[in-house]
């Protein structure tokens, strides 16, 4: 068998190794969809809270909101899930009866509890939206026009202007953020101390409604913690401790400290407003002398040592690039290899910098004047 290309199929083996390949990209959305419909079910938090392996009968029947001609529904998807990595089915025998599947959870699905301190639910929830979701299928003709991104083509109007339009969405998108922010604080804290220790201030731009910054200034009480955000988002929260909120501006002005931190900011912007953004945070903070730096939170696709780090390297490095696919189409920035990064710091007058890949997927960014 052959193309009309340069590429050959020569085999029979050759032509359904690539067939199979296909359907598993072209099916790839129904992982996500069985997954969210787990969730919304709270299959995860049932069988935590049984508190041992669970029976599928025991789940069918723990299911407040299933139609009983849908039961046997619940053992396909639970296959797919536990295919997916994100229960155990093992298999339970009484007697001479039949072995029933009984399902226990892993690392993941404890990601996606409720009761998590650090849960990725409202995280998951939020990228999976029908609103998030639908830029994806304008991608075609988006890239016919001259609309800075396919939201923008399939809603009429930035996703920015769109949150603060629609209550119900930006609610949905700051608990989103706000379960990231949980997550990585938690990871910072404990493993990234250095990058912290012996500042006296900081101000965390774009910090939302400061739960990264409430993490940070309760591990550092010593530390001055400012969230710097738009009026909209920061007038109306209280301050407490050595806790402060600020509106303003990143692309106006950033109020001085010690050092700044930029979590997952960068990342929604073109390499042009990045570069501003960098050196209104250069113009406030003191020299590399006097401890003066910016800490920036973002990935670094490829990053060697993450694939170094990591035994799920070239997994890792898919999500990265669907994670660029994702900012491209919903706010026009992009993620960005080292060598983007080191462009910008750059371009922005810094002087050096350091990479630490021990956030996962991201990277903490150490930037100096």
């Amino acid at each position: 068998m052959a193309t009309n290309g340069k590429e050959r199929i020569s085999t029979t083996d050759e032509l359904l190794r690539a067939h199979a390949h296909v359907w598993n990209r072209t099916f790839a959305f129904v992982s996500s969809a069985c997954l969210k419909c787990a969730v919304q079910l709270g299959i995860p938090d049932i069988i935590h809270r049984h508190g041992q392996p669970m029976k599928l009968s025991q789940l069918v029947a723990s299911l407040p909101a299933l139609d009983p001609s849908k039961s046997h529904c619940i053992p396909r998807l639970m296959r797919v899930l536990a295919h997916d990595g994100f229960f155990v089915e093992l298999k339970a025998g009484d007697g001479g009866e039949e072995e029933e599947a009984e399902y226990t959870l892993t690392p993941a699905s404890h990601l996606l509890l409720r009761t998590t301190p650090a849960s990725m639910l409202p995280f998951l929830l939020l990228m999976l939206d029908p609103l998030m979701v639908k830029p994806l299928n304008w991608l075609t003709p988006w890239l016919g026009n001259d609309d800075p991104t396919p939201f923008l083509t399939a809603k009429g109007q930035t996703i920015w202007d769109f949150a603060g339009q629609n209550p119900a969405f930006n609610s949905l998108f700051n608990e989103g953020m706000e379960s990231d922010s949980r997550m990585v604080a938690s990871v910072v804290i404990e493993e990234c101390r250095g990058a912290f220790e012996g500042l006296s201030s900081l101000v965390d731009v774009g910090g939302g409604t400061g739960t990264m910054a409430k993490a940070i200034a309760e591990a550092f009480p010593e530390m001055k913690c400012t969230v710097l955000d738009l009026p909209q988002v920061v007038d109306k929260l209280p301050g407490r401790k050595n806790l402060f909120f600020t509106p303003g501006n990143m692309f106006e002005a950033i109020p001085p400290a010690n050092a700044i931190l930029l979590k997952w900011i960068l990342h929604d912007w073109g390499d042009e407003d990045c570069v501003k953004i960098l050196r209104h945070c250069k113009e406030v903070i003191p020299s590399r002398q006097e401890g003066g730096k910016v800490i920036i939170i973002d990935m670094v696709v490829g990053h060697q040592k993450l694939e170094e780090a990591n035994t799920h390297g070239d997994k890792s490095t898919q999500t990265q690039l669907f994670f660029d696919m994702l900012t491209m189409m919903l706010v026009s920035g992009k993620e960005r290899t080292e060598k983007e990064w080191a462009n910008l710091f750059s371009a922005a007058k810094f002087s050096d910098y350091k990479i630490n890949p021990i956030l996962g997927l991201r990277s903490l960014i150490e930037i100096y004047p």
